[in-house]
């Protein structure tokens, strides 16, 4: 059998086959490296700056300027904006292609399969879709300007064919002054030529009845989903969604419906269904009673039973002043019972309460702080708010020292330095000579409440403020201590 030599693919610009080391790869043709240059300027290529038109390569400028739009408003410079054919590159000198030009053979598909535009397979590479048919690439463009479409810009018209959105508007959008996008669609075509005024056609949505129930709620008609609005659970004809009385279109935020099952604007429906009379709804429009009776208007106004016993609670659950049961829309809670709204105000003044401003008595009751203060807080001078300065009893009231003096002893070196008694976590005060009460922890000289930023240990085991630390264990004589009081030879 004779020996045949591998056939290697042959470049298209030399004619020469090409073995896989010196290989360049561009639009399904392979070239070699010193052939992979620009058809027009002969510029050096690669995979990125690379062009190619029917076996051809180009550099992006040259294949800009010979196959790229051309005129105004064209191309990414200067340079683009003239009629540069390129010939003016194309020389003796210039290494042109000699490839065989072969016509691109499109294999069809099968009728309804294929691109609506060329009838040719569309493989998946390629395809663009609108309205679930695939196009080509090249073939998803204007149907009358040629223009090159994306998903964003294409509009499907009737005839099944594909348009941007300015030759839609011309050829399938509303005409005449007011309509379209721009000057160019601000006309009326036909109607120019004709010399009559556009035609505007008047939608009777009642032309088509609906069941009883199943319609719209204004005329009867029919409503289909493109044209629906909903309002309480019924359908309405987007053009029928209109104020009953005044007749302003209507939409969703400002719509009021009614008790007679119809739709009204914010402003008719206060007028017929809110409150009459001054002080009542949002402006002067509505602080008028329209000819209404004071019967007319008592009957309107809805009835409010202030009368919190009406409703009797079993013995210990309902409100502690009233004995009247508490629901979940009144109720305020104070020391775990519950009281009526009404009923939550002060046993001695009876002012108003809320959870910040009430005291639980020892007689079970409600206070505000002050009647609270006054009823069960210390007396004398000195205790409490300036309206509890008073002796309630007529005599002078002994003043409440607060140190313990009954119970149980602590240990000995176990309990308060000061008072003996045991010290508990939430009131205790640490220095260095033991663990006081905080009620205990004062200077052991003028009494003065101390703190960890002003307390002194002294080396008698006591604790004293920094004045008078200075003046029992502090240098004497000219120029030591705090004051003039420390300032002797005591």
């Amino acid at each position: 059998m004779p020996f045949k030599p591998v056939e290697h693919p042959k470049c298209p610009k030399c004619e020469k086959s090409v073995y896989a080391a010196e290989e360049r790869v561009a639009g399904g043709y392979k070239f070699h490296k010193s052939c992979f240059k620009c058809g027009l300027c002969g510029k050096m290529l690669d995979s990125t700056n690379v062009t190619e038109h029917e076996a051809e390569l180009y550099c992006k400028n040259c294949h800009a300027r010979k196959y790229g739009p051309k005129g105004y408003g064209f191309g990414g410079g200067a340079g683009c904006l003239s009629m540069d054919t390129g010939s003016h590159l194309q020389g003796d000198d210039i290494v042109i292609n000699r490839a065989v030009l072969l016509p691109k053979a499109i294999a069809k598909a099968p009728e309804g399969e294929g691109c609506p535009k060329c009838g040719g397979f569309v493989y998946a590479a390629e395809q663009m879709l609108a309205r679930g048919r695939a196009f080509h690439k090249s073939c998803f463009k204007c149907g009358e300007c040629s223009k090159r479409l994306d998903s964003v810009n294409v509009t499907e018209g009737p005839d099944k064919d594909i348009y941007c959105k300015v030759c839609y508007g011309k050829k399938f959008g509303p005409k005449g002054y007011g309509y379209g996008q721009g000057g160019g669609t601000l006309q009326s075509d036909t109607v120019s030529i004709s010399g009559q005024a556009p035609k505007i056609t008047v939608i009777d949505t009642a032309c088509i009845k609906a069941a009883p129930g199943e319609g719209c709620p204004r005329c009867g008609g029919v409503v289909f989903a493109a044209e629906e609005v909903l309002a309480k659970g019924r359908p309405w004809h987007r053009k029928c969604f209109k104020c009953h009385d005044c007749h302003k279109t209507l939409d969703s935020i400002i719509a009021c419906d009614g008790p007679d099952r119809d739709v009204y604007c914010k402003t008719c429906y206060g007028k017929k269904w809110g409150p009459h009379g001054y002080g009542f709804a949002c402006g002067s429009g509505f602080l008028q009673t329209d000819g209404l009776t004071e019967d007319e208007i008592s009957q309107n106004r809805p009835f409010y039973n202030p009368d919190t016993t009406s409703i009797k609670a079993a013995p210990g659950q309902g409100c502690p002043r009233c004995g009247g049961a508490v629901f979940a829309a009144e109720q305020q809670l104070a020391k775990g019972t519950m009281w009526h709204k009404k009923c939550f105000n002060c046993a001695e003044c009876h002012r108003p309460l809320d959870s910040t401003l009430a005291c639980d008595g020892p007689d079970k009751e409600v206070h505000c702080r002050a009647c609270y203060a006054k009823l069960f807080g210390p007396k004398g001078f000195g205790f409490g708010h300036s309206p509890t300065l008073v002796s309630t009893g007529g005599a002078a009231t002994a003043i409440h020292d607060p140190r313990p003096n009954s119970g149980s002893r602590a240990a000995p070196g176990h309990g308060c330095r000061r008072c003996g008694y045991p010290v508990y976590a939430a009131e205790q005060m640490v220095s260095k000579s033991g663990i006081f009460h905080k009620r205990c922890f004062s200077c052991s000289d003028c009494g003065r409440s101390l703190d960890s930023t002003n307390q002194n240990d002294a080396p008698n085991g006591e604790i004293y403020c920094r004045g008078c630390y200075g003046r029992n264990f502090g240098p004497k004589g000219v120029g030591f201590g705090m004051g003039a009081g420390t300032l002797t030879m005591a």
